[in-house]
């Protein structure tokens, strides 16, 4: 009997209660849960050094701690745990990524048909305000979805 008293002592409980909602925050979203788990933790380890603690001061610490470290350490553990963001103007790197290079034509280009130019290795549509002849080299001036705008240089 002795054991089981021993067993289900408030500290005991509250490192339960804690690992029960960082388990929990593993299965749900918003980084929210864990901090509670953090501050069920520090309530067993203030009832462990102060058995006396009443259950009012117990909850009280509880709730208190586990607001104050959400509130200061959410937004650092949210860049932690969030991982890589995926580029927000991916259009405007993705042009970027073009501008300015040469390209050599491997299609004819005409003035109101589009023809194909071979940059880094890949053959690309691409089309000009100018009649332009297979093997020589042009400069990518725009890029529109997979037609890249090109002059002669």
């Amino acid at each position: 009997m002795e054991a089981i008293k021993q067993f289900f002592s408030p500290e005991i409980i509250w490192f339960i209660l804690g690992l029960v909602m960082l388990l929990l925050e593993l299965i749900l979203p918003g980084l929210i849960i864990a901090f509670f788990g953090v501050g069920a933790w520090v309530v067993a380890l203030l009832v462990l050094l102060i058995p006396k603690l009443s259950l009012n001061l117990q909850l009280f610490i509880f709730l208190v701690s586990s607001i104050v470290l959400l509130l200061a350490l959410r937004r650092q553990a949210a860049k932690i745990f969030k991982g890589f963001e995926k580029q927000k103007n991916v259009a405007a790197a993705d042009v970027e990524e073009f501008i300015g290079h040469r390209a050599t034509v491997v299609q004819a280009i005409g003035k109101k048909k589009s023809g194909k130019v071979e940059f880094h290795g890949t053959n690309w549509e691409a089309a000009a305000d100018e009649e332009i002849e297979v093997g020589e080299m042009v400069e990518i001036v725009g890029k529109e979805s997979i037609l890249l705008k090109v002059k002669r240089i």
